[in-house]
């Protein structure tokens, strides 16, 4: 129940003298006006694209509006620097992107902390990696591609969108574990890294489901292996790093939800119940696996590990193929 503005005013005035009472108070009133929803990228991509999906289904399961603030920069890191100095009072929150668990070692300085200026509401979703070959390569599996590039050292490459991207990082960790001469090639995103594959130019690329789709449908590049855990629901019949006997290779891009740290807990538990109820609906789900993305909706707590392992495993990556942010 929404608290009388006044009632709400005089609760919040007194939260020196009361504290216990003022955090419920909070808590029960909120939110009282409108939040702010930081995404630190620019308009259009597909975080944007989760992020206002999901800030038009808070405004209707809260009944005060959730707008999207894009504040792009720095691989993210000027929108996320914004929201932790934010104030921690659940009125700025951060649609963060998998970004958050790179930047800190692609980054020789970072202008916030990613696990103590933050607090976790929720992993909301997460997209494989999937691995295409151009048809023309002779490898119709994913130990066969192995094999391949042993055989042939310095002679075949593999394209990303782009230095430092979820795509790389796989590339890099598929070739570091195995020990695989493999040259990296940039491109300015993952539909013309996958383009470069059809047309023969990079024999092999790591990139989105979104980006391989339509070519995989085409028959116009080959799908070896996806990089989640589970198989991908886009390429149901293409078998996991793990599956084919490579449980190292695993990752997945993601978007959560992370608020300044110093937010109530009480608003923290209101913000991710509120996002499972959401992140549940049948046609949210649809939305998403259009985006490429499977519903996850952790808990603070599985989040918060996660964000904590990740930054090592990408650590270990990033230094061991000297990645540099550019």
């Amino acid at each position: 129940m929404k608290l009388p503005r006044r009632e709400f005013l005089h609760l919040a005035a007194s939260a020196a003298a009361l504290p216990s009472l003022s955090r419920r108070a909070w808590a029960q009133a909120y939110p009282s006006r409108p939040v702010r929803a930081v995404v630190a990228f620019a308009p259009g991509g597909v975080t944007d694209t989760f992020g206002r999906l999901m800030a038009q289904k808070l405004t209707e399961q809260f009944g005060k509006q959730f707008y999207v603030e894009n504040i792009a920069g720095a691989t993210g890191n000027i929108g996320t620097a914004q929201v932790a100095k934010a104030v921690p009072d659940g009125y700025t929150i951060l649609f963060a992107f998998s970004s958050h668990v790179v930047n800190p070692t692609l980054f020789a300085r970072l202008p916030y902390d990613p696990i103590n200026d933050f607090k976790p509401v929720t992993l909301a979703v997460a997209s494989t990696t999937v691995l295409t070959v151009n048809p023309a390569v002779p490898a119709k599996t994913l130990n066969e591609l192995i094999a391949l590039i042993r055989a042939n050292p310095g002679k075949y490459s593999f394209g990303s969108a782009g230095a430092g991207t979820q795509a790389h990082l796989a590339g890099e960790q598929f070739r570091l574990s195995l020990g695989l001469d493999l040259v990296h090639v940039p491109f300015g995103g993952g539909g013309p890294a996958v383009a470069a594959v059809v047309a023969g130019h990079t024999p092999i690329s790591f990139g989105s489901p979104q980006a391989a789709m339509q070519h995989v449908k085409e028959g116009t590049v080959r799908a070896l292996a996806v990089t989640s855990k589970r198989r991908s629901q886009l390429f149901p019949d293409v078998p996991t790093m793990t599956e084919e006997g490579y449980p190292d290779i695993e990752g997945d891009s993601w978007v959560g939800i992370l608020v300044p740290a110093g937010a109530p807990a009480e608003i923290v538990s209101a913000l991710h119940g509120e996002s499972a109820n959401i992140l549940a609906q049948p046609e949210m789900k649809e939305r998403l696996a259009a985006l490429g993305y499977e519903v996850v909706a952790s808990t603070p707590e599985e989040f918060a590990i996660r964000i904590k392992t990740e930054i090592d495993t990408w650590a270990k990556v990033i230094r061991a193929a000297n990645i540099k942010a550019e």
